[in-house]
């Protein structure tokens, strides 16, 4: 049976989900891993094989996990666009599951549901669904969540761009696969060889502080007044007449600092609209009130809202975190 092209048409998605069938169908496994670079199309390559076990008649009902709703968000969207002739919903918003053929879901809500009966019966048996799709495959996957892949009988498929391979948390041992051997792997460097993605360029930034750490006679008085108090030894009251950079990105966060990087980023990032919004951007922090420490007054370049928005984001977030 043909894959749909108007879901996929790069020819690793096609090979990534002949490989999975092939899996199903001529080795027998019930658990498939795909290994594929972020920005390479893995929602969209399990939407068009969703479509193409529906069509084949091997599932009628699909259950994607994910461990974040905006995840879940994400994909809702992505099947209204990409399948229409699905219904989906999204379980943490939507408990209407009698009209739906696919169910979008995290982890917790799904667990929760498993133990729910409506009458004498679970509202999800274990043999409820006869497709489970596992977003992110490498976190939220280990420990109790793993029960979920135990109680339903149905086939697995697992996405990732970055599988694990720790004693405890192994990737491949959730998908029954030797380790390091995915079902089907298209990674970072096979998207740049191809065209499809490009290579990450470094922008070297001199932070003084961040490089040479910061000596207290080099501070004005304020600054002197918050480094003796983050600094000042408490049982002998010794202060240190210099902090190494290392310590310094644990302990203090200067705003200035702060704030000359996200100037820089508004300056040099990727934009989008016609230059007038920054496209998708990750910022990496030690933790989330590192932006919060920020002051508009000193960034005029930057857009109040913008700012704001990267703070509000940021302040309803788990930490430490990953943007």
């Amino acid at each position: 049976m043909q894959i749909n092209p108007s879901i996929v048409e790069r020819s690793y998605q096609t090979e990534a989900i002949r490989r999975i069938t092939e899996s199903f169908d001529q080795k027998k496994s019930r658990k498939a891993l795909l290994v594929m670079a972020t920005g390479t199309g893995k929602t969209r390559t399990a939407i068009a094989f969703v479509d193409l076990l529906i069509r084949a008649n091997w599932a009628k009902r699909v259950l994607f996990l994910a461990d974040r709703t905006a995840l879940l968000t994400q994909t809702f969207r992505a099947f209204k666009t990409h399948l229409p002739t699905v219904t989906p919903i999204d379980l943490t918003k939507d408990k209407a599951v009698e009209s739906a053929n696919v169910v979008l879901s995290t982890y917790p809500t799904m667990l929760n549901f498993i133990n729910r009966v409506d009458g004498n019966e679970r509202i999800f048996g274990p043999g409820h669904f006869d497709l489970v799709i596992v977003d992110e495959a490498h976190r939220s996957i280990y420990k109790k969540y793993s029960a979920l892949f135990e109680y339903f009988d149905a086939l697995l498929v697992g996405l990732t761009a970055t599988p694990r391979d720790e004693v405890h948390r192994d990737t491949y041992r959730i998908f029954e696969l030797e380790k390091g051997n995915p079902t089907f792997a298209y990674e970072l460097d096979d998207a740049i060889k191809d065209g499809y993605l490009v290579p990450a360029k470094g922008v070297e930034v001199p932070f003084k502080f961040l490089q040479a750490g910061v000596k207290y006679t080099d501070l004005t008085p304020a600054e002197q007044e918050e480094y003796e108090e983050k600094f000042r030894d408490a049982e002998t009251g010794a202060i240190p007449d210099q902090v190494n950079a290392t310590a310094l990105n644990q302990w203090l966060f200067n705003c200035n600092t702060v704030d000359q990087a996200l100037e820089l980023l508004m300056q040099r990032g990727l934009k989008v609209e016609g230059g007038d919004r920054l496209g998708k951007t990750i910022i990496l922090l030690a933790r989330k009130s590192t932006l919060s420490s920020s002051s508009n007054d000193s960034m005029p370049t930057i857009p109040t809202t913008t700012a704001n928005s990267l703070k509000s984001f940021i302040a309803t977030s788990p930490t430490p975190k990953a943007f």
